[in-house]
Order: C-alpha cells, then structure tokens, then sequence
C-alpha cells in the first residue's frame, strides 16, 4: 500500500485525491487515527475505497469509516452515494448478508441480579435462540408465507405473536423497507431462507448479555432507557442464507449485463447496473425483500430471547427494544450535495445509518435525540451505544462504523489457539461464552479485532456521532 498517496487532514481524517489516470471519478475520505491508519495500510481495503470512487454516477467522495477492512469488492466499512439517475447499484456495496444488523434490548435487571446466574442464563438463552450454520428455527413457515414475510418484514411477525406492539417503532424503517419485490428473488434463496426464520447464524454473529459499564451522555441514555448497571442484550445477525443468495444471483446477473451499457471497472467484484435499469431495479426489490426477511430474523431472535429470559428468572423480567438498525444495505435517502439537496442511494457496506436529531425518518421518542447507533466491539472488549450527530449529515452521508473492524484473517487468529484455553481466559474476565462449533470461539477472539474504543474516538471527535455510554459483556452466545 506504500504508492497510495494519504495526505492527513486532521487527527482524524485523511484524502486520497482523485486520480483520473486509474478511472478514479472522485477522491476518497478515510476517517481514522494514526495508530487506526497504520493497520489498514496492511490489506487491500483502501484501494478498494479507491476502486469504488470509480463507479459510474458516484456522488461526493468514496467514503472509509474507522473500522475498514477489507471485503468483497466494496470494503467493509465503505460508504458510497450514486446519483438516482445516473448513478448504478452495486450489489457489492451492500454485501452477501444483506441488512446484517444490531438490535439493542434493555432489560428491568441489574449486573447483580444476573452475576451470580449468569451460567443459568446463558444455557436457557443457548437452547432457546437456535444458531449455527445450518440449525433450522421454530418459525415453521407455511407454503407462500415467505412471500408475507419478505414483503412485511417485522411487523409479520409481530402479528404472527412473535413480538409486543410496540418493537416495530423502535426499528429502521419500522422493521420492512418498501418496495420489497419477493418476485425477484429466487426460488434457491427461498428455499435457503425458509427454514432459518428466527436463527442467529454463525461467523461473527453473535448474542452477548452486557451491563451498561460507563454512561457518557447521561440526558441521551434517559431518553433511550438505560442506566449504569443494568443489563441490555446486543443482537447481531441478518438474512441468513436467503440474503447470500440474493447476493450471488445479482452479482453473476449484472457480471453478465455491464456491457451491454458499457460499464468498465477495475474489479469484476463490484458488478453493478444503472440505478433505473431493468437490472438494477431487481436488484434493489429482492435486496428490501431480503433486509424485511433480516428485521423480521432479528424479530423472532428477540422473541425467543424473552422466553429464555422469563425461564431464567422468577420475577416478571421485562426486555424492551431500544431500536434496531441495519449496517449492511443500499437505501434512497436526500443529502445535501455541494450545496444542494440531491436525491441519492447510499450503499453502506459495513457501515451504520445515523441520522442527527430532527431526521424525519426518526421514530418520535428520538427526534430531538438523534438515532442510536450500536457499535459491537469483541467478545472480551466492549461495545457502544452513541447517537448520530450533524457532522455525519454534512460528511459522511449520515453514516458511521459498524464495529470494531477486523484486524487478522480467521486462519491467522485460529493458529496455535486452544479453544479450552481461550474459554478459560474469557471466563477469568467474567465472560461466559457458548458456541455450536470451537472455530465459532477461536475465529472471533478480542485479538482478531482492533481497539473499539479507538474505533469510537474517531466518530466522536469528528463530529460524527456522540458517545452515550459504553457495554461489557457477561455472556455471549455464539454459532
């Protein structure tokens, strides 16, 4: 990465200038530190960033938030705007786990009045919240239901007796994107999706039971329900197999079609069509029917959750959702563009929508507040709860990191690790994790991440999202 030219912009922005000779139709913004910076020099990801600036139609810079690291075509904590006109959709800019997300849960318990039965707790929420690879969920879908929950999203489920009235407000898009086309997606992703309703996955997807360790922000976390001591639930999961194989269709099919409208690119990765083609507006309806099939998943995880949790306890223990947002999708949005407001689809790729107080599209109980933002760290770290700020409206097109960022391959953190000795360090912090397979354990070690309160740092002082308060996990359940 040495001949890519970064010239520092403050502590915490850096630019790649246009470079027209490789294609480049804009420059690339990176927000980051010193210490951040050096560890993405050591993948491909910023000439990544870089190949996204050449998309046809892009719109402002090619964005890189804190946690970059490398991906698929786009790279993972990329964001990139097109114009709706002009401008082309990038199935690659969203990724294979389409509306991969968080949900944050509040619960009426205190850290004391889950230490002592942590390991009661953990079990009941492992046999009740099924995850894996290819673990099959409760939600027994009848034939053509799919089609429901694909173009309804949440609230299916929430009528289906999966939920309270009240969890569809607190989620993006109410928990179901319009313009949900299950039409245009396959049958094989269909089928691949059906029997996984409901289920958390594997990979880094994971549940953690967390106490609230530091409050930043104290009127905010009024506002959102939590105070220091109490335990919230961290849910991170997405469409399962019915949105990676959305992914795989739409990448061979726009492979297939650049050249009929004389696209070229540097990396047949990022295959794309125009925004209003007959292509791209597939792409775009099977991409919300998947993101409705991830809210309504992360629905019925949360459904199974509070049953584990009346199990676990005696007493009338309530969860709450405090909202749900996605960090994985393409969405049409209105930004203020050199000046003016344009109408533009934001592909956030690994990166979190946060819109600053006053967003229309803000449930009632957070205008005057900003979204939440959840920002997972590791298993024996921390993760964060902050709000979005007016920076992220004028900068970065209303977006910030997602996590902490990948910093070793999976085969690099596995080597030479024991999976009984990893646990056993875990366990001597306090942390009691289950797993359905040991590299479940062993490729998501705290080392496999970088530094989230580094990651956080950067948002903060940019301007970009402003700290609430920070989470320690008691037990994570992972696939």
């Amino acid at each position: 990465m040495s001949d890519i030219q970064l010239e520092a912009l403050d502590n915490y922005r850096y630019r790649i200038a246009r470079d027209e000779a490789s294609g480049m139709r804009t420059s690339v913004l990176v927000f980051s530190s010193p210490a951040l910076i050096a560890q993405v020099k050591k993948d491909q990801s910023l000439a990544q960033a870089m190949n996204v600036a050449t998309l046809p139609g892009i719109v402002g810079p090619s964005l890189a938030m804190p946690d970059i690291h490398q991906g698929y075509g786009f790279p993972i904590g990329g964001v990139a705007a097109t114009d709706l006109e002009e401008g082309v959709v990038s199935p690659g800019g969203v990724g294979f786990d389409i509306n991969c997300g968080v949900r944050l849960v509040r619960s009426t318990l205190t850290r004391a009045d889950v230490k002592g039965r942590i390991k009661q707790l953990i079990d009941q929420v492992f046999r009740d919240v099924p995850c894996g690879t290819g673990t099959e969920g409760r939600v027994k879908l009848k034939r053509g239901e799919i089609d429901e929950v694909l173009r309804r999203g949440a609230q299916w489920m929430v009528e289906g007796g999966y939920g309270e009235p009240g969890d569809t407000e607190r989620a993006e898009a109410t928990g179901a994107m319009e313009g949900a086309l299950p039409r245009k997606v396959s049958d094989r992703a269909k089928e691949r999706g059906t029997p996984q309703l409901g289920t958390l996955g594997s990979g880094n997807h994971f549940l953690e039971i967390q106490y609230v360790d530091r409050i930043h922000d104290a009127p905010a976390a009024q506002t959102m329900g939590i105070e220091k001591d109490q335990v919230v639930v961290l849910i991170h999961s997405g469409s399962r197999g019915l949105g990676h194989q959305v992914c795989t269709d739409y990448v061979a099919l726009m492979n297939k079609v650049m050249p009929k409208y004389g696209i070229e690119l540097p990396d047949r990765q990022l295959a794309c069509a125009p925004i209003p083609s007959e292509e791209g507006q597939s792409y775009l309806g099977a991409m919300a029917a998947a993101a409705n099939f991830a809210w309504a998943n992360r629905q019925g995880i949360l459904h199974f959750l509070r049953q584990a949790f009346r199990r676990a306890f005696d007493t009338d223990v309530r969860l709450d959702l405090i909202y749900d947002v996605c960090h994985n999708i393409a969405k049409e949005e209105t930004h203020l563009v050199d000046g003016r407001r344009r109408k533009v689809l934001v592909h956030r790729k690994g990166a979190t929508r946060a819109f600053a107080a006053g967003h229309p599209e803000l449930p009632a109980v957070y205008k005057d507040l900003g979204q939440p933002v959840f920002v997972p760290g590791s298993m024996g770290t921390a993760s964060w709860v902050l709000t979005g700020q007016p920076g992220a409206m004028a900068e970065s097109f209303a977006s910030v990191c997602h996590g902490a960022g990948r910093l070793m391959s999976r085969t690099a953190v596995r080597k030479g690790k024991n999976v009984t000795d990893e646990r056993r360090k875990l366990e001597e912090q306090g942390i009691l994790v289950r797993s359905e397979s040991r590299d479940g354990i062993l490729e998501e070690l705290p080392e496999a991440y970088k530094d989230v309160d580094e990651v956080i740092e950067v948002v903060h002082n940019a301007g970009l999202a402003k700290k609430v308060a920070r989470l320690r996990p008691m037990g994570v359940i992972k696939g």
